[in-house]
């Protein structure tokens, strides 16, 4: 890493942090040059690279100023910048988003899927019934992401299963935290088990309504269990 990626490293990291919140002004670039021991060349790089991804912003003969995270363009910052608010909030709008890929992707992979798929879907299936049944909730979370992955990839697009890439953490996260909820680990077994017979069906108007039943009661059980609890 470069001293201008690892300065603007440190400033997007700042700014997240919320040192630098939306509409502030970054220091002055001697200041900048000062604080990280680097020259003002290096400074312009780092503040170019934000530029680069709408994290800041330049007004001329005043300074440079930080954007609100919605108008950011790089996703990684993005990410970065949703994982500090509210749990049930993100988890919200992780559904919301995987609701606009993942119903596309299973209509896609029903008339696309090999016998091969068919075959790790019942066994990633197998392994949450298993983990459910033992109350081990990692177990259960890595069948379930793998599940999921396995339809992704049975589309045959390649580009297809790298659309979540970004957000692994923060899906890992929000599955930790409804997968502890036995009610909602027998509600995703049921909705899993749909999904594959849509998929064994090989009817895409099947497999996208049953992914979108999933994504459904998925919402309905993040409200019902763990916001609505937070809340109380």
């Amino acid at each position: 890493m470069s001293l201008s990626d690892d300065l603007a490293e440190q400033l997007l990291t700042a700014i997240i942090d919320g040192q630098y919140p939306p509409d502030s002004a970054l220091p002055p670039e001697g200041e900048l040059s000062e604080q990280g021991g680097v020259s003002r060349l290096t400074v312009r790089e780092a503040v170019k690279q934000l530029r680069a991804q709408n994290v800041v912003r330049v007004v001329r003969g005043r300074g440079t100023y930080v954007n609100p995270p919605d108008r950011w363009t790089a996703l990684e910052p993005v990410v970065r910048a949703a994982s500090r608010t509210s749990t049930g909030a993100l988890s919200e709008r992780l559904i919301e988003a995987r609701r606009l890929i993942e119903n596309g992707a299973c209509e896609l992979a029903a008339s696309r899927r090999t016998e091969e798929d068919l075959e790790a879907l019942r066994q990633h299936l197998a392994v949450m019934r298993e983990a459910a049944d033992a109350g081990d909730t990692e177990q259960f979370v890595q069948a379930d992401i793998d599940f999921h992955d396995t339809v992704m990839r049975a589309t045959g697009n390649l580009f297809v299963p790298l659309l979540f890439e970004p957000f692994g953490p923060l899906l890992v996260e929000g599955r930790r935290e409804t997968s502890a909820v036995p009610e909602i680990r027998t509600n995703a077994i049921a909705h899993h088990e749909r999904v594959l017979a849509a998929l064994e069906s090989g009817s895409p108007e099947a497999a996208r309504a049953a992914m979108d039943g999933h994504m459904n009661q998925t919402a309905d059980d993040l409200r019902t269990h763990v916001i609505k609890r937070d809340l109380d």
